[in-house]
Parts: structure tokens; sequence; C-alpha cells
């Protein structure tokens, strides 16, 4: 008998579709719809910084077209938390102008293709890339401000198509033949599946975000002539909208285009695609599978978005601060190398480095789609047996999101600044050709220096594999103001004076984002 793979559950979730009627919204009296938006606004932000749970996540999205006009989708840690939301909106005055057009229950999970580690209990066979991925898969985060897709879909049960006849093998190779068309998208589209096996007609939900509404149509139609879409696919309806904020609820039912912000686009690389089995061979996925279309599917790599509110945000802002504020105090230029403050996200891999470079180079051309990108490289060290890929936004938050994405390359050790201790700003600089040589030998006098300092744990000189003038230094303390006790030495301030002769531009000591 054909193996069923095992499966680990993770948030709940309910696709809540609602449409309006227009005609009582518009006859209502103005005090009507003035307590039915605020009420709407206060239920939706609430359930969107997610005041009920310990966990989860909200948004909201207008739905286009006559099957809905709006989408609330709620992620929680249990059914209850769902049948309350759900309950909740009912009790609102909003709710005497909509009715519930359809909705869709499900639960994120993961197979037992994702990794047999992760199901056997060998927790140290299990990377921490493979951590990240399986984290962000069972507890994803929505993208701000995108185009979304959803539709449910199932494998064909019938016939010689009968998807869970095949051998376990065999339906592993189809899908990963189907993931090689997603891995196209990386960078473009992020996708959101949840099993709905036991509670709906179907058996998967599939929630598809991308900037561009065009690569959702692209993604889909390219999949269809895969085989695994082509014989054993079978879909239900789709919805397509865009997310807006809650206190645009307003401007929504007024009829103005949302979200109301248009400027407010930050830039991130919100999405990831599908992807099939790692191509080195390991069970460690690479990014989202085959679309999330069966059984199999992988899922998607965790966004570690920016929680601004939060207050180690806030404190980590502060650090910043005053760090680029003592650095000023030394004559020290502490960033904007582009002419705005830039951030850093640095991952570390054990994996071969051609292998590396080739995935880097996949992702970081869907990188350049943001604005917000200023560049993403491969450095190498002698000195150490591992490879940095470094990642340059101009938002810490895009750093952020981007680092979710590199979290599931193959090899990934572990993030700067997650090691206990204090990691410093990344170091970085590009060095006139004429004294390459002559930079890294004078790198060697540092490291020694840097060897007999208190609280110096371990810095490394990399070297772009793309340009070897460009360098960067990674460097790790017990603590902030050792690190600083560095900074305020005069061998650094030496070593910042000769800088001036071979160094090409500035020095540009970047926030580890």
């Amino acid at each position: 008998m054909p193996e069923a793979p095992p499966t680990d559950e993770g948030w709940f979730v309910l696709h809540d579709f609602r449409t309006v009627d227009w005609d009582a919204w518009r006859d209502a009296p103005d005090r009507e719809r003035s307590r039915a938006v605020e009420e709407g606004v206060s239920y939706l932000s609430a359930h969107e910084s997610v005041a009920d749970a310990d966990e989860g996540a909200t948004a909201v999205f207008s739905v286009l077209g006559h099957k809905a006009d709006l989408l609330v989708l709620h992620l929680r840690p249990s059914l209850d938390h769902l049948s309350r939301a759900e309950r909740q909106f009912e009790t609102m005055a909003l709710a005497g102008f909509t009715d519930q057009a359809t909705s869709y229950v499900s639960v994120t999970e993961v197979s037992g293709y994702v990794s047999d580690a992760y199901f056997t209990g060998n927790e140290e066979d299990v990377d921490e890339g493979l951590r990240r991925y399986i984290e962000g898969k069972m507890k994803p985060d929505l993208p701000d401000d995108e185009y979304v897709s959803f539709y449910p879909m199932s494998k064909r049960r019938s016939g010689e198509d009968n998807w869970y006849m095949l051998p376990f093998e065999e339906r592993r190779d189809l899908m990963s033949t189907h993931g090689d068309t997603g891995r196209e998208y990386a960078g473009r589209i992020k996708q959101i599946i949840s099993s709905s096996v036991g509670f709906e007609e179907y058996e998967w939900g599939v929630t598809l975000f991308g900037a561009d509404p065009t690569d959702i149509k692209d993604i889909v139609y390219e999949m269809r002539f895969d085989e695994v879409s082509a014989r054993y696919g079978e879909f239900g309806q789709f919805y397509v909208g865009r997310r807006f904020p809650p206190e645009d609820l307003g401007a929504y039912l007024a009829g103005e285009s949302v979200p109301t912000a248009e400027g407010s686009d930050d830039g991130h690389p919100h999405a990831h695609a599908a992807a099939g089995d790692h191509p080195h061979g390991s069970d460690h996925p690479h990014g989202d599978s085959d679309h999330g279309h069966g059984d199999e599917h992988h899922g998607h790599g965790h966004d570690h978005g920016d929680d601004e509110s939060s207050d180690d945000a806030h404190d980590a802002d502060a650090d910043d601060a005053d760090i680029r504020g003592e650095l000023d105090d030394l004559n020290i230029y502490a960033g904007k190398p582009h002419g705005e403050d830039v951030y850093a996200t640095v991952l570390y891999s054990e994996a071969d480095p051609d292998d590396l470079f080739e995935e880097v180079d996949g992702l970081r051309k869907n990188f350049d789609h943001y604005g917000t990108h200023v560049k993403t490289a491969v450095y190498e060290a002698d000195s150490v047996d591992k490879t940095a890929v470094v990642s340059i936004w101009e938002t810490g938050s895009a750093a952020e999101t981007a680092a979710g994405f590199l979290s599931e390359l193959p090899g990934v050790v572990s993030r700067a600044g997650e090691e206990s201790g204090f990691g410093t700003m990344g170091m970085f600089y590009t060095v006139k050709p004429d004294y390459q040589e002559e930079f890294v030998e004078k790198f060697g006098v540092v490291e020694g220096l840097l060897d007999e300092m208190a609280g110096h744990h371990e810095t490394a000189l990399m070297v772009n594999r793309e340009d070897e003038n460009d360098m960067f230094i990674s460097s790790q303390w017990r603590s902030k103001e050792d690190a600083m006790g560095f900074f305020r030495s005069d061998d650094f301030r030496e070593t910042v004076q000769w800088g001036r002769d071979v160094l090409a531009d500035r020095p540009r000591h970047v926030f580890l984002a």
C-alpha cells in the first residue's frame, strides 16, 4: 500500500469571506455607518495585533468581483480562537451590513517529506536553516500591502490518475519537478499552504501573495503545465484581492482606493517561491516546494518581519543610535554609504561555496526587484570554515525579511547577532586594487591586536568572491562595551588613518539587522 507521509500541524486558519450589502450601506444614516466603521476598525486592529491570543496573525483584504467584497484572514493556535473571532465579528454593527459569502477552515502543516530527522526525533540532525524553515511553514507571517489569491485544491482520487495510489518515490519526483517551476518566482511570490483534510470538501487551501498580481497569474499558469497539476490537480474557485490596513476600512466602504497610503510600500522582499527537493540531495527543502499541491508540499520559510512596536525593537533602535553617536564622536563613519542608513543581515553557511553562490545568485536577482535592495554577495575567508552571505538593504525591516529567505540556503549554521555576546556592525571596505595585498597583511596585524583585547571572541576578514577588493570584516564580542573599547583605541585610530590611503571609499560600519 502507498505510504502516507507523517504530518505535524501549526496554526489553524480561517479565510472569512464577506459580501457588503451596498444598498443598505448607502441608505444607512451617517451615525450608523460611523459606528460600523469605528467598531470594524477596532475589531480588525485588535485581531491584527493578536490581542486575543498568545500568537498568530490577522489581515484584511479587499476582494474583487462578485464572489466577495472582503476577506478577513485569521491564523491562530486553536480552532476555538478562530470560532471566537468569527462570532465576535457578528456582534458588530458592521455585521449588519455584511453576509458571510463563504469561508474556509484549515491548518498549517509540515509533512514527512520535509525531513526524516524532524519526524523521528533526531534533533541533532535538523540544521538551523531547516528549523527556521519549519517554523516559518507552521507559523507563517503575513506580508504587508500585498495582492492575494486564494483557492482550494485537492489531488485526484479516481481512475488511472489516482494520486494516492502512486508510490512514495514517484510522488516525490513529481513534486520536485513541479517545484522547479516555482523556484523561478523566488522573491516574488509567497505562499501559505494549509491542510483542510477532514475540515472542508477540498484537501488544501492555497494562499498566494505577490507585489505584482501578474506574478500570481503567471506562476499558477506555468504550474498548470506540470504533470502534478495537469493530471492530478483539482481546483475550486479563485478569489483575488489586496491587503489594506484596518484604519482604511472607512475609505474602503467609501469607495476610495486602499491602501490609502500608496507611498507606504517598504520595498520588502516579501515573497519566496516554491521549490522542489533540495538541489544538493539532502532532505532540507530550499524554499517553497511545488506550489503546495498535495500532501508532499514543503511550504515556505519564515519571513522575519520587523515588529517596530515591540520593546525589543525600541531597545535595538536605541542601541543603534547610541553606537552611531559614539562612533561619530570618535570621528568614525557609521553607515550611510548610499545616502541613507543601510542595514545588513549576515548568515554563515558550511555548504560548498560554489553551490551556495549559485543559490544566492538566484535569490538576489529577485531581490533586485525591490528598490530598497542595495546588494547581496557571498564572502569567503581562509581563516574560518564557513562562508558569509551578506545582504544589505535601506531599511532594517527589509533586511530582516530577507534574512528569512536566506536562512533557507543550504548549510546555514548561524546568523550574525544570534551568537552569545555582541555582534558588531558589519565593517565593509572597498580597497584600491594596488593595495589589496597590503590590506590583507594589515588585517593580520590588527587581528593579532584583537586577540589580545578583553571581550574579543572572533574576527575574520572575508572577501567577496566576485570582487577581491570588496571586503567584509565579521567580528564578535562579549559585549557592546568591549567592542567600543576597540573603536576607542589608538590602534584603531591609526588603522583608520592608514586606511585613507588604501581604500577606494570610506569604510562602512553598517548595522547588522
